[in-house]
C-alpha cells in the first residue's frame, strides 16, 4: 500500500505542474500573443505574466512586434528595352495589428514577398535601362506605395523598400564599362588639350614680353653707345684742339732756330713719299729752300741765319687758346650765308627768264615793225669752291 500511496502522490503533483503550466503564460517584451479557445480567438496578451483557463484556452501566435528586415533573393525582371536585369530587394516592415496580421494573411512573408516582385516587374517594365540604373530613389517611393497600401489590410506597414543591386546582362555590362571608359578617356584627352592650350598662350605671351624688352634694352643699348660715340666723340675733338694748341705754345716757347726746322722737314718727307699709292712723288719746291739754308748754316753763315730766324720769330705771336666749336660755328655760319646768296641768285635768274618768255608770248601773232631786242643772258653763279 505505501508504494501504491507513493505514485499516486507523484502523478498528482505531475498533474498540478502540468495544469500550473498550462494555466500561467509569460509573454516577453515586444511580443504579442494570441489566445483561442476552443478555436476561436478570445485575446491578445501583452508582455507580462498572464493566467488562462488551461485545457480551454491556447496560445495560438506569437508575434513579433519589432521592425523587421527581410531580404528577397534576386529576381529576374525585363526592362522596357526587353533587356533582362537582376534585382536584389531589401523591404523593411512592422506589425501594427497582430490579429489581422495573423488571421488575414496565411503567411505574411510570403504574401510579401510575391507582392514585391509582382509590383517590381510592373515597375522595371516600364523603364528602359538607363532610366532603372539611375532612378533608384523613384521606384523604391512606388515600390514602398503599392507595398503600403496592399500591407495595410493586413496589419502591417511597410516602412522601407531598398534595391541592393541591379545587375544588367554581362554583355550589357561590358559595353556600359568600355562607355564609361570612352567618356573617362574623352574627359582626359579634353582636359589634356586644355592644358596644352593654356600652356601655349602663356609661352606665348611670355616670348611676347620678353621680345618687347629685349627690344627696349636693344634700343635703350643703342641711345646710350650713340650718346658714348658723340661723347668720345667731342672730347676725342677738343684733345685733338688742346693738343694742337699746347704743341703750337711749345714749339713758339721753344724759339727753334731754322736750322731745327730744315732738319724736321727732312725728317718728315720720307713719310710723305711712304704708301702703296705713291706712284709719283713730286719734290717740293720748299725743299731747295731747306737744303740751301742747311747749306750756308754749314758754310759758316750762322750768324746771319740766327739774325733771320729771330727777324722771323719775332714777327709770330703767341696764340691764345683756339676754340674749335667757335671755329666750327663760324664756318658753318659761312658756308649757310653763302649758299643762302646762291639760292637768291638763282631766283633772281628763274624769274628774269619768266619775264622774257612772257614777252615773247604777247609778241607772237603780230606783225613786229621793228626787231625786239633780245634779252641779255643772266650770268651764272659759280658755287662756291668750283671756281678753280
Amino acid at each position: 500500500m505505501p508504494d501504491i500511496t507513493f505514485w499516486v502522490l507523484i502523478a498528482l503533483v505531475i498533474l498540478i505542474v502540468m495544469i500550473l503550466a498550462a494555466t500561467l503564460k509569460i509573454i516577453r517584451q515586444q511580443q504579442v500573443a494570441l489566445v483561442e479557445r476552443l478555436g476561436k480567438f478570445r485575446k491578445a496578451l501583452e508582455p507580462g505574466p498572464h493566467l488562462v483557463v488551461p485545457f480551454f484556452d491556447q496560445v495560438r501566435y506569437t508575434l513579433d512586434m519589432r521592425e523587421q528586415v527581410v531580404p528577397f533573393p534576386p529576381q529576374g525582371v525585363i526592362t522596357e528595352d526587353n533587356l533582362m536585369v537582376s534585382i536584389d530587394s531589401v523591404i523593411y516592415f512592422q506589425i501594427v495589428d497582430p490579429v489581422r496580421a495573423a488571421y488575414e494573411a496565411q503567411n505574411y512573408r510570403a504574401a510579401i514577398e510575391q507582392l514585391t516582385m509582382t509590383t517590381l516587374r510592373n515597375i522595371i517594365g516600364g523603364m528602359d535601362l538607363e532610366a532603372a540604373l539611375t532612378s533608384r530613389e523613384e521606384i523604391n517611393q512606388r515600390l514602398r506605395a503599392v507595398l503600403d497600401e496592399a500591407t495595410g489590410k493586413w496589419g502591417i506597414k511597410v516602412n522601407r523598400v531598398e534595391l541592393r543591386a541591379i545587375e544588367p546582362p554581362p554583355t550589357i555590362r561590358d559595353a556600359m564599362e568600355k562607355g564609361a571608359r570612352a567618356e573617362r578617356e574623352k574627359r582626359a584627352q579634353i582636359l589634356l588639350a586644355e592644358g596644352q592650350r593654356q600652356s601655349q598662350i602663356l609661352s606665348a605671351g611670355g616670348d611676347r614680353e620678353a621680345a618687347i624688352l629685349r627690344a627696349q634694352g636693344d634700343r635703350e643699348a643703342q641711345v646710350l653707345r650713340a650718346q658714348a660715340e658723340r661723347q668720345a666723340a667731342m672730347l676725342r675733338a677738343e684733345g685733338e684742339a688742346q693738343a694742337i694748341t699746347s704743341v703750337f705754345e711749345a714749339i713758339h716757347a721753344g724759339q727753334p732756330d731754322q736750322a731745327l726746322l730744315a732738319y724736321q722737314y727732312m725728317q718728315m718727307l720720307p713719310k710723305l713719299a711712304n704708301g702703296d699709292a705713291n706712284k709719283m712723288w713730286i719734290v717740293p719746291s720748299e725743299l731747295n729752300d731747306a737744303l740751301k739754308g742747311l747749306g750756308q748754316i754749314a758754310g759758316g753763315e750762322a750768324e746771319d741765319v740766327r739774325e733771320y730766324v729771330s727777324k722771323a720769330t719775332t714777327q709770330f705771336q703767341r696764340p691764345e687758346k683756339v676754340d674749335v666749336h667757335a671755329e666750327i660755328e663760324e664756318q658753318a655760319q659761312k658756308d649757310k650765308k653763302r649758299s643762302d646768296a646762291t639760292v637768291e641768285k638763282a631766283i633772281a635768274h628763274a624769274q628774269a627768264l619768266e619775264q622774257t618768255k612772257l614777252a615773247r608770248r604777247q609778241t607772237v601773232g603780230r606783225p613786229a615793225l621793228q626787231q625786239a631786242p633780245e634779252a641779255e643772258p643772266v650770268p651764272q653763279e659759280t658755287p662756291p669752291g668750283d671756281s678753280q
